[in-house]
């Protein structure tokens, strides 16, 4: 795989954040067998926001993309601190970064939509989806961790805001 970017710097100092993507369900397993994110249909934009140490939780809509609804969290883990690369035997493959995912349970949204505060109208609740890669507060986060049989305290320790790559 080609690199794209750099690793210096890491998390650029600034605090870690925490994203949820959007993700159908064959493709977070896919992602988290081989320990990468690919997220948007292959775009580099979303990427580029993570920095390494940023934890994330993979939203499946669906079982595939034209598959059974699902509604809900998938996968959870924490953006590797290296470069976003670009996946495929030719130039133009989709762009990927390195993740190390955690076990953890699947999580149905729909009881957790009541508590969770980056999702502001409770009844199109979809909408804060639509772009396909949200940021959302750390308590938001630890409740799903918490619905996934994470502990978002422990799995994301404050003040170790990056994790060396092992790979």
């Amino acid at each position: 795989m080609a690199r794209v970017g750099n690793i210096e710097g890491g998390a650029g100092g600034r605090a870690r954040q925490y994203w949820i993507a959007v993700v159908a369900q064959d493709a977070a397993a896919a992602g988290a067998a081989e320990g990468y994110l690919q997220l948007g249909s292959g775009k580099a934009g979303p990427l580029e926001r993570m920095q390494g140490g940023d934890g994330f939780v993979l939203y499946s809509p669906r079982t595939s993309a034209a598959g059974e609804a699902l509604q809900a969290f998938t996968a959870i883990g924490r953006v590797r601190d290296t470069p976003i690369e670009i996946g495929g035997s030719g130039p133009g493959g989709p762009f990927r970064r390195a993740a190390e995912f955690m076990p953890a349970g699947t999580a149905p949204i729909r009881p957790l939509i009541p508590a969770l505060s980056f999702i502001r109208n409770k009844v199109q609740w979809g909408a804060a989806f639509r772009f396909g890669v949200v940021r959302v507060p750390e308590n938001d986060f630890a409740r799903i961790a918490q619905a996934m049989g994470r502990v978002a305290e422990v799995d994301f320790p404050v003040g170790v805001e990056q994790y060396a790559d092992t790979t």
